[in-house]
């Protein structure tokens, strides 16, 4: 366990970058961890990844306004900042950056990051809006921080080939590193909306991974990846889900695949259980 370090909190990009070029002039290599805070177990072990390749690490706390539809959660969304600064100062972060919408998004503001590859379908069927408003602050974060590596979880992973994508498509001098998902002991994957989840529905919840390992296993057994993935559409329906997708994609462009010869398979998936909507992936 890393010991706590003492964290300053800046809320501008002044500031910000005034530590940053501090650091920079010391020769020390940076890591950003860009969250939208609620911090759990799944976020420390990102910080956990960055502390083994940096010297330095920011942690960005922000919810971002526009990579949520007017019919999403945005209002909900758990805002925990004091006990967010708490966990990041007890993983060894030495800087947080925290700040509002009208720093990250001023008046006139009108700028967006367009997509395709990676961004087309899967999530993008049910939230259309969803990875432009993602890859516009991350794209804001990684030049306002300018890191030598920034750390993302593999539980969204379809966000993470899009901002693999972007750094490089954009050319930004930035390594982009994803991390395991981190997983409760019955296999739910750690997300700050598992504590949406009813007591029943969190006993439901882990059919998701359950039927992922599933179909994985059948596909490593030669089975065809469309039987392994109907047969775990059927599982998670019948334990009362409302399944938005379940497929089978290539792991790295996540283009439609018809079977394992086409390379490297990505297992996703996304439904709701009552009022609370997950998202899981794992690798074949």
């Amino acid at each position: 366990m890393t010991s706590a370090r003492a964290i300053r909190t800046v809320h501008t990009v002044a500031a910000l970058r005034a530590q940053v070029n501090r650091w920079r002039a010391a020769g020390e290599r940076i890591a950003l961890v860009p969250t939208m805070g609620a911090l759990h177990a799944g976020h420390v072990a990102l910080m956990d990844a960055a502390r083994e390749t940096a010297d330095r690490i920011i942690v960005s706390i922000f919810v971002n306004p526009t990579q949520f539809a007017p019919t999403e959660d945005l209002s909900r969304y758990p805002r925990t900042l004091e006990a967010d600064l708490q966990k990041a100062g007890s993983a060894g972060v030495e800087l947080a950056f925290v700040p509002d919408v009208d720093e990250m998004y001023p008046d006139g503001f009108c700028t967006t990051v367009s997509l395709r590859g990676p961004a087309l379908g899967l999530e993008t069927a049910f939230r259309p809006t969803h990875f432009a408003g993602v890859a516009t602050v991350v794209a804001k974060l990684l030049i306002q921080a300018m890191p030598d590596v920034a750390l993302f979880g593999e539980k969204d992973y379809q966000q993470l080939q899009v901002i693999i994508r972007l750094a490089r498509d954009l050319d930004l001098p930035v390594e982009v590193v994803g991390v395991p998902t981190v997983r409760e002991a019955d296999g739910l994957a750690l997300s700050s909306r598992n504590v949406y989840l009813s007591a029943a529905e969190r006993a439901a919840a882990p059919a998701l991974y359950r039927a992922l390992m599933a179909a994985a296993f059948r596909i490593g057994r030669e089975a065809t990846t469309a039987d392994a993935v109907e047969e775990a559409r059927a599982a998670i329906i019948g334990a009362g889900f409302e399944l938005d997708y379940v497929e089978a994609r290539h792991a790295e462009t996540l283009a439609p695949i018809a079977s394992s010869m086409e390379g490297p398979i990505r297992l996703l998936v996304a439904a709701r259980i009552g009022s609370t909507r997950l998202i899981d992936n794992i690798p074949v």
